[in-house]
């Protein structure tokens, strides 16, 4: 289920050692030409961080750093994070730092 949040992408901070990401498009059509219905369709598996967190406190008060900054490609787990939509349509997934699997370079 996809939740509607109003705003931009600009405007959401994600809290903790979470993270937003814009997901990569899914595929509407297979090789051979047939249209996919979108329960056919693939979770996506690869978006671009939107926005970091400031990492999870620590016992001894410091802050856990976070190892993925904005703008960068990353591969997260199939069925990790959050999925909602914004009001201008773009749809963002919120994960744990933890989630996300590799940065692609």
């Amino acid at each position: 289920m996809t939740s509607t949040v109003s705003g931009t992408a600009t405007q959401l901070k994600p809290l903790g050692s979470n993270v937003i990401v814009k997901p990569t498009p899914r595929e509407e059509m297979t090789k051979s030409g047939i249209v996919l219905p979108d329960t056919a369709k693939e979770r996506p598996q690869e978006g671009t961080i939107v926005a970091v967190g400031t990492g999870r406190t620590l016992d001894n008060g410091s802050r856990e750093e976070i190892e993925v900054a904005v703008g960068q490609k990353v591969l997260f787990q199939k069925y990790a994070g959050t999925e909602f939509k914004l009001d201008d349509d773009d749809e963002l997934l919120i994960l744990k730092h933890a989630d996300i699997l590799a940065i692609v370079e």
